[in-house]
C-alpha cells in the first residue's frame, strides 16, 4: 500500500465554524491556496504555508494538521 500525507484542514476548519476566506486573511495565504489545499489538490506543501496555516489556527501539535493515510496502488 502506497501512503500519503493529507491535510486534515477541511475538518479544522469546519469543526471550528471557519470559513476558508476567514483562514485565508489570517494565514496571509491566498483563498485559492487554502481551497487547493482543502481539497487535497495540492502535491507539495512548504514549510512556510503550513507554518502559517498552524499558526492561523493556534495548532501546536502538527498531527493535528497532518495525517497519513493508506492507498491501494495498483500493484496491490
Amino acid at each position: 500500500m502506497a501512503r500519503k500525507i493529507r491535510l486534515k484542514l477541511r475538518e479544522i476548519l469546519k469543526e471550528r465554524d471557519i470559513e476558508q476566506k476567514q483562514l485565508a486573511e489570517k494565514a496571509k495565504v491566498t483563498e485559492r491556496a487554502i481551497s487547493e489545499l482543502c481539497n487535497d489538490k495540492v502535491k507539495r506543501y512548504t514549510k512556510e504555508t503550513l507554518e502559517r496555516i498552524a499558526d492561523a489556527l493556534e495548532i501546536d501539535d502538527i498531527s493535528e494538521l497532518i495525517e497519513i493515510v493508506h492507498e491501494k496502488s495498483e500493484v496491490d
